[in-house]
């Protein structure tokens, strides 16, 4: 059976995933930049300045956004690092600039579109009743764009396709063409633009041109989208940026100076970026062009409506906003956030016009309003950790990040001064009313549940979804060391034959390992067997790894001295194991006993899964092929980590999933519904067999008795969720009962050490793929 995984494979995927919104940024801000500095004659002198603040700027911020990415892995990017730094006020602060953000990202995506579309059909600058052409067009396309998004991402991913694509292989057509015509000629700095009456033009013309750094904030959340370990995921990550951003820059510095030269942006009837396409490009290929803008430009304002209705959600849950905002409509997508925006568009249409300049002022300032909070929140971590420890790369790192701190802050100052009158001061209105909804809500509400607040930052982290691009390739957890204790009993061999199952389905390296005291025992591998052939745990262990290999297995084996428990820790942790597989009784009833409590504690200690085996005569482990999988979720983040795990045996064995889920109380039913649905659609679209159950009121009983119910060959569950005790054992509660009292095998993910951010990477990459027929749009 072909499985699918939708994680990106590398930072070309993330660049085609998430780079639509900035990569798009070219085709509009030259326009008002150039009427600046044309209509005031300094263009011979501010253009070259105002060009190279910016890409110096870019590339200050990219190297802050590099911090970023490797600190916050779980796709919150700078707003949650802002929120782990400053706190709720931040989160409120972010959700607010979000929503303005997103309206934005709207209106401008399709004002730029009618100008695109105008182009090339000049009667739409004619007007009936009074009413622009323009205006009415932008309408009927924003109702469109938002009746699509409403039937699904399917139907709206299918409607763009591959549009990112498109543009970035646009700007680099226009790159090579233009140094094939004109030669590579890039802007130079004349000092005067710094002085008297010029500073005033190079600042304002440097002010317009920071909107092509719209969208930046999307490769943050796109860390927790690619597959490998964390530090690949945000390295993938980096570079997809440096695609992007790097086209961007070098779009500005190579085809600015010919647009400077060629285009006329006195010229209301085209754009200044079609002047230029005209001019360097066939005439096939400049059309082209102008399909691929019209069609990134409404990529883009579907991809912001999405994440509207993904935000809404998580506010919803959150207690942030009224229940009936959130609410989703027959296609399971909350429509009424969409047809506030399109509202919301259709009057700035009607009252503004439709030309983007009108509203880039606005969508510049917030974009950097919250670059500014991610650099603070970045110089705040970075001076805590200085304090603690002092290293010369630490010092020099956080200069670099508070002086790109220094420039998005007086870009934010700047925005408001040149263009505050033009729009900006609206911020100043939003931003308190958003916060002032959003803090009514929460007091008149109540905080949420754990799950409820738990499934809100769920959902606000899908707003990046949109941009999500299918990448065609296997999941990458893997069972490729496994260490199977042995005391040299029947009962403990059990697990050798589960762990020869794992080996054979992984192709792994089984390592068999005994704990013994006395000094006849010494360490060894398979490369010394010879020197342990007089001790009888030797040639037990002799035996038995030769009984693998001979099937095929590649084994190893160990004899260590010292307490059971760490020694297999110590193991696991020094050959980096993947699996430690154990049986939970021993020989006699005293051994039985001492396993029993070796196994409890090594679930205490140790940070790698544990596949627990209870051999009886009722339960056949020996062949389990483990075709039905019962997974327990309960909606905490901890839990989740499970799933990973979960992806990885399904695939082998084409098991069947159940996920299980054990509400608390009546009410917690409708909302585990809709988690546990949303899981397993994940799963479910990436070709798993999966279904839900919801039942019961004790967990630990619910579980083992739905293992019978449902025939489950396998038990899978993290040791801490909601129902966790912080005791001497960090075995849950829930945990602990279903090892004790289940004879089905029960594999154990131990998440004491792992970081937050781990635990939710799991359903993140889960969400992407719920979302993943929207990636086609990417």
């Amino acid at each position: 059976m072909a499985h699918v995984s939708h994680k990106l494979g590398n930072s070309f995927e993330g660049a085609l995933a998430g780079g639509g919104d900035p990569a798009s940024s070219p085709l509009y801000v030259f326009g008002p930049f150039l009427r600046l500095i044309v209509v005031g004659g300094v263009a011979s002198v501010t253009f070259g300045a105002s060009i190279w603040m910016v890409v110096f700027t870019v590339a200050m911020v990219s190297a802050m956004y590099r911090l970023v990415m490797r600190w916050v892995v779980d796709g919150s990017g700078g707003s949650g690092l802002a929120e782990e730094e400053f706190g709720s006020w931040a989160a409120k602060l972010n959700a607010g600039i979000t929503f303005v953000e997103y309206t934005l990202t709207f209106l401008v995506s399709m004002a730029a579109l009618v100008t695109f579309m105008a182009d090339r059909y000049q009667p739409l600058a004619g007007s009936v009743a009074g009413l622009p052409y323009r205006t009415l067009v932008a309408v009927a396309l924003s109702v469109l764009i938002g009746w699509l998004v409403n039937r699904g991402p399917k139907v709206a991913a299918r409607a763009f396709g591959p549009a990112t694509l498109g543009v970035l292989a646009l700007l680099w057509t226009m790159i090579i063409a233009t140094i094939w015509n004109h030669g590579l000629h890039l802007p130079q700095i004349d000092l005067r633009a710094f002085t008297g009456e010029y500073l005033h033009f190079t600042l304002g013309g440097y002010v317009r041109i920071l909107a092509l750094m719209t969208g930046i904030e999307v490769f943050a959340n796109l860390v927790a989208a690619y597959r490998g370990s964390e530090a690949d995921r945000s390295r993938k990550a980096f570079g997809s940026l440096m695609i992007v951003m790097g086209t961007t820059c070098l779009t500005m510095l190579i085809v600015g100076p010919a647009i400077l030269d060629l285009a006329d942006p006195t010229r209301t009837d085209v754009s200044v970026f079609t002047q230029t396409m005209d001019q360097i490009l066939p005439a096939p290929l400049a059309y082209a062009g102008t399909l691929i803008g019209v069609l990134v430009l409404g990529s883009a304002a579907a991809a912001s409506a999405q994440g509207l209705q993904n935000l809404a959600l998580g506010l919803r849950y959150r207690n942030y906003i009224p229940a009936r905002i959130g609410q989703r409509n027959r296609f399971d997508v909350a429509d009424t956030p969409v047809w506030i925006q399109v509202a919301i568009s259709a009057f700035c249409f009607f009252a503004f016009g439709t030309h983007e300049e009108t509203y880039l002022a606005i969508y510049a300032a917030g974009v950097f309003i919250l670059l500014s909070m991610t650099g603070w929140a970045a110089s705040k971590r970075l001076l805590r950790q200085l304090r603690e420890e002092y290293a010369h790369v630490r010092a020099a790192t956080l200069g670099g990040t508070v002086l790109a701190t220094l420039l998005t802050s007086m870009a934010t100052v700047l925005i408001f001064e040149e263009r505050f009158f033009e729009g900006a001061w609206t911020y100043l209105l939003f931003l308190p009313v958003l916060y002032g909804v959003f803090s009514f809500y929460r007091r008149r509400l109540g905080p949420p549940m754990a799950l409820d607040d738990h499934l809100g930052r769920f959902f606000v982290g899908q707003y990046l979804l949109p941009y999500q691009r299918a990448a065609r390739v296997e999941d990458d957890t893997r069972f490729e060391r496994i260490v199977v204790p042995l005391d040299g009993s029947t009962f403990a061999e059990h697990a050798l034959d589960v762990a020869e199952t794992m080996g054979r389905a992984f192709k792994s390296e089984v390592t068999l390992v005994s704990v013994v005291s006395g000094e006849s025992a010494a360490a060894t591998d398979s490369r010394g067997r010879t020197r342990l052939e007089r001790s009888e745990v030797a040639d037990y262990l002799v035996r038995e790894a030769a009984r693998l290999e001979g099937n095929g297995i590649e084994s190893a084996f160990t004899v260590r001295r010292g307490s059971v428990a760490e020694e297999v820790d110590n193991l696991a942790d020094d050959m980096q194991a993947d699996l430690i597989v154990l049986a939970t009784h021993g020989r006699s009833g005293v051994e039985r006993m001492l396993l029993g409590s070796m196994a409890h504690e090594l679930v205490r200690i140790t940070d790698t899964p544990l596949l627990l085996v209870r051999p009886t005569d009722r339960w056949t482990s020996r062949s389990a092929q483990f075709r039905r999988l019962l997974v327990s979720l309960d909606g905490s983040e901890g839990a989740e980590a499970v799933l990973r795990f979960v992806r990885a045996i399904a695939r082998k064995f084409e098991s069947e999933i159940v996920l299980l889920s054990v509400p608390e109380k009546d009410t917690e039913k409708e909302t585990l519904e809709r988690y546990l649905t949303q899981v397993a659609t994940a799963l479910q679209t990436r070709g798993y067999k999966c279904r839900v159950l919801i039942t019961g009121s004790t967990p630990a009983r619910t579980i083992v008795e739905a293992a019978v119910s449902e025939r489950a060959d396998l038990i899978m569950m993290a040791t801490r969720g909601r129902g966790a005790r912080e005791t001497d054992s960090d075995l849950g509660t829930v945990t602990d009962r279903v090892v004790q009292h289940t004879q089905v095998p029960v594999m154990v993910v131990p998440i004491r050490r792992t970081s937050v951010n781990r635990t939710v990477e799991a359903l993140q990459h889960e969400a992407a793929a719920a979302a993943a027929p929207a990636s086609e749009a990417s």
